[in-house]
């Protein structure tokens, strides 16, 4: 074969290659007709992307753009809405290789860019260079001189094309037809929400207001317009995956009520929450949403004096001015105006003071609960109730096994009677001997001794007991 048709040749299979080469399509959010997103509570969200798109028959590559740059590819599937059997999947990638200026640089390391100076002491103001190098800098060749850096910019005759604008979904197709309704579905990171409540107790302290509200934050790289959203709550079980290294920005914040509430229902082992209308999620944003409001709910204020269980192994010290700890009790019943699952969350207490004013008086990390259950709530330590303890007797029976007697005593300071509940934690095997006032034995390793104390009174625990260690 001679040079002329071994060129020839060369330059038809060329050709041929270049011809079966499939059309690439993309698609953005104009091409968006639905997004749905439901976010879990560790830091994961599934989003369900729905598109029109317009593909020619044949083999096709449709390269699915604006998706979340915390996207997990593995979760990846593409599904035709109206046309399943039009629509096959040959091959899936995810690109996220984003351009900024220094990717844009160092994908040029080598070649020849164009310097433009403002500073004409250099010799010249628009040059053609070689870029040598961008390590800890530009290094640029212009003729025989070698140039750190220069006060000017840098133009570049195009985007290498590894580079993207946007993270991007790309699949190679097997397409029947032109229009094609197709949903994407992918689980992403970067967004997470949770709830907090506001919780206004009456001036009476017997009665409280809930508004609970769900925030919401997304760092996932990607907005989503006028999403239906649903929440999840409780623990969804996830098998250990790869650290894959992510870029997250700072969080703008933004706040945004909605006039209905959450729409609450079983789901699985956990309960959904869904919004009744529609919002949008943008990308470094974090909103709250209305999940529900209750009033006229029943609640106690409780005050508790608690012991330690390393108090009977051993000589102790009169303990002066010991804190007392307040608490708020409630129950989570539909009988008590509330009953419904209660997602984790932060409750903040607020009540009113002498001129009317809500203040701000504590707060408490809530757990799932679910209905019908009983929550109690830590606002902190009261300021007019203290406590002190005293060791009247300590005795060595056997080598594990110890009697002690205590005084307790509580004063109330408050404009009030309350009830102080002293609960000691009891190690081992332990028998109250005797006491001035009767306990109940709340579980094997508490014993709980109810004081009403009078306005402005005091009143004196003694009891004694013995405690064999295991």
């Amino acid at each position: 074969m001679n040079t002329i048709s071994r060129a020839a040749l060369a330059a038809t299979i060329g050709a041929s290659a270049f011809a079966q080469q499939p059309k690439v399509f993309e698609s953005t959010l104009a091409e968006q007709t639905d997004v749905a997103v439901t976010v879990y509570n560790n830091d994961l969200a599934l989003v369900r992307d729905s598109r029109t798109v317009t593909l020619d028959s044949g083999e096709v590559q449709l390269k699915f753009m604006d998706v979340a740059q915390q996207i997990m590819p593995e979760t990846v599937s593409l599904r035709g809405i109206e046309r399943p059997d039009a629509l096959h999947i040959l091959e899936q990638n995810y690109e996220y290789d984003l351009m900024s200026p220094a990717k844009l640089m160092e994908k040029y390391v080598g070649k020849t860019v164009k310097l433009t100076n403002v500073d004409n002491r250099l010799g010249f103001t628009e040059v053609s260079a070689e870029l040598l190098s961008m390590n800890e800098g530009p290094v640029y060749k212009v003729g025989n001189q070698i140039h750190l850096g220069h006060p000017g910019n840098v133009v570049l005759p195009e985007i290498p094309e590894e580079l993207i604008a946007k993270p991007s979904l790309i699949w190679m197709l097997s397409a029947e037809g032109t229009s094609h309704k197709v949903e994407a579905t992918y689980l992403t990171r970067g967004v997470s929400w949770k709830a907090d409540y506001v919780v206004t107790l009456a001036r009476d302290e017997s009665s409280m207001a809930i508004d609970a509200w769900v925030t919401l934050n997304n760092q996932s790289g990607a907005a989503y317009e006028n999403a239906q959203l649903k929440l999840v709550a409780g623990e969804v079980n996830r098998a250990p995956q790869e650290e894959v290294r992510m870029v997250r920005r700072e969080v703008m914040m933004k706040a945004a009520s909605a006039p209905a509430p959450m729409v609450e229902e079983a789901f699985a082992e956990y309960h959904l929450y869904a919004l009744p209308r529609r919002t949008t999620i943008k990308q470094n944003q974090s909103k709250q949403v209305s999940l529900f409001n209750a009033a006229g709910i029943g609640v106690k204020k409780l005050y508790e004096f608690r012991g330690d269980l390393n108090f009977y192994s051993q000589r102790l010290a009169p303990m002066k001015d010991q804190k007392v700890a307040a608490f708020l009790e409630f129950e989570n019943k539909e009988a008590n105006r509330l009953g419904v699952p209660l997602p984790a969350g932060v409750m903040r207490v607020y009540q009113e003071d002498s001129s009317g004013m809500l203040q701000f008086s504590g707060e408490d990390r809530l757990q799932h609960t679910p209905k019908d259950e009983k929550v109690r709530l830590r606002l902190g330590n009261a300021f007019d109730v203290v406590g002190e303890r005293v060791q009247k007797d300590y005795k060595v029976i056997g080598g594990n096994v110890f009697e002690n007697e205590f005084e307790i005593t509580v004063r109330n300071h408050k404009d009030s009677a309350i009830t102080v509940d002293v609960v000691e934690p009891m190690p081992g095997d332990w028998t109250i001997q005797r006491s001035s006032i009767p306990h109940v034995k709340k579980d094997a390793q508490t014993a709980v001794f109810s004081l009403p104390v009078e306005k402005d009174g005091t009143v004196v625990l003694t009891y004694r007991v013995q405690v064999k260690f295991n």
